[in-house]
């Protein structure tokens, strides 16, 4: 007598796999490369640098064009009128006899003005010597002592305080130190408006011993250093 007891599968009943058996997957279509949506991230990229580019240029120029910065140029004109023909005895105390070619041929003599393409011109007026005083910086010193007249011919305002004065003597080219005494107080705190001029009184260190003088000036930061040189009797 048998005595199976295995009950019958129950209708649409599917028996579980057996362990470690998994049944194939379905084969998935390719992918595509994703160069399209590449190069819409690197189009959208410089459509907002583009964008970018716009603003700052318009925020530099107010109209939307980059304006370049001003070029200076010094050129040699005629010499100085006024007050150098004026004062015989500041005149006779700068030997304007002495070429300036002496020096190079970017420096200009003290009978020189400078103009520049920006319609502003320096020149040089009464160089006599003198000695400081006693409370002076620095004190009893021997100095060439002149004036630096700024004419501003353009239509825009000078800042006079950003203008730059240095001097030089002797063969050997020692810096000469600027004086403060009466009367020269270094450089003023104004503004040359359109149209008008300033004369800045200057004084530079000359031992007595020394004639040869070396003047540079240039009107702001940005422009070329004109350079005045002879001798000083």
């Amino acid at each position: 007598m048998s005595y199976d007891n295995t009950q019958p599968p129950m209708p649409g009943y599917t028996p579980p796999p057996a362990p470690g058996y998994y049944a194939p997957q379905p084969p998935q279509a390719p992918q595509g490369p994703k160069r399209t949506t590449t190069v819409l991230i690197a189009a959208g990229a410089a459509v907002v640098a583009a964008v970018l580019a716009a603003v700052v240029t318009a925020s530099v120029s107010g109209d939307g064009k980059a304006e370049a910065a001003p070029t200076v140029t010094v050129t040699r004109t005629a010499p100085a009128e006024g007050d150098t023909a004026a004062d015989d005895s500041a005149t006779d105390a700068a030997d304007s006899d002495a070429p300036a070619e002496e020096s190079g041929d970017d420096s200009y003599g003290f009978d020189d003005t400078i103009a520049y393409d920006n319609d502003v011109e320096i020149s040089l007026t009464k160089i006599t010597r003198a000695v400081s005083g006693e409370y002076a910086s620095p004190e009893k010193t021997p100095y060439a002592k002149f004036t630096i007249k700024i004419v501003n011919k353009s239509d825009k305002k000078i800042d006079a305080s950003m203008m730059t004065v240095n001097c030089a003597y002797g063969d050997e080219g020692k810096e000469g130190e600027s004086i403060y005494d009466d009367g020269l107080d270094g450089l003023p705190d104004t503004s040359i408006l359109a149209g008008r001029s300033l004369s800045v009184p200057w004084g530079c260190e000359l031992p007595k011993g020394q004639s040869f003088l070396q003047i540079e000036v240039a009107p702001d930061y940005e422009s070329e250093t004109a350079i005045f040189t002879g001798k000083v009797k």
